[in-house]
């Protein structure tokens, strides 16, 4: 089997597997961050095969969707690469790029070693910010039952990754929590670009939601 119907069957893989996601980490979402990655990683010089790879599977299993597994993503990814006949040491560079690549907390560090796992964490972390990281924030605090918004609870910062997979929050502080954090975090120039002007379409609609929840805008 060659490059291309690796990733042509790595990309039904996925197709399949997130259809029907309701949480804003569906198929599309990660249609939109391979695209992403695949551009920024050419202007990298990446290589470009484990970008898409990795790109492809990184929700292919979401620690925070599936109970707080976080080895069962890249194990699979894994697992679906070495079964499709590619080499282990292949299927292991994308698999640890989906282990690490996750924002896990405000106090937490997830730094990635290569150019390829860089570009792939920004792609995802650019489709958290600008419209439609708002719609995806809203479609996730939905899935998980969340509140939009409750004046009187304060967004926490949270200081590590057991403490970030229990919080108990609501859509809005998730903003101040993860969404508003990633502009200063991205890796790469192509990647700082696109946040900026993202980023202020999240203060934006910060700003709105916030006087509309007052009526403020009565006067």
């Amino acid at each position: 089997m060659n490059k291309t119907e690796v990733i042509e069957r790595t990309a039904e893989y996925a197709r399949e597997t997130l259809h029907s996601d309701s949480s804003g980490h569906d198929w599309w979402h990660v249609a939109r961050v391979h695209r992403l990655a695949r551009e920024l990683g050419a202007g990298e010089g990446a290589d470009l095969y484990v970008v898409e790879l990795a790109a492809l599977l990184h929700d292919i299993s979401d620690y925070k969707l599936n109970g707080g597994d976080l080895d069962e993503g890249p194990r699979r990814a894994f697992a679906w690469l070495v079964g499709l006949g590619e080499p282990e040491d292949l299927a292991r560079a994308v698999a640890d790029i989906i282990a690490t690549m996750s924002f896990k907390g405000a106090g937490t560090v997830s730094a990635m070693p290569t150019i390829e796992g860089k570009v792939v964490q920004d792609a995802d972390r650019l489709d958290a910010l600008g419209a439609v990281g708002v719609a995806r924030a809203f479609a996730y605090g939905g899935f998980k039952g969340e509140p939009m918004h409750l004046p009187d609870l304060p967004p926490h910062l949270h200081a590590s990754v057991d403490d970030y997979l229990n919080r108990q929050g609501t859509t809005i502080n998730h903003f101040h929590e993860k969404l508003l954090l990633l502009k200063d975090r991205m890796n790469t120039p192509g990647a700082r670009r696109l946040a900026e002007r993202r980023h202020r379409v999240l203060e934006q609609f910060l700003a709105d939601f916030l006087t509309e929840w007052d009526a403020g805008d009565l006067t």
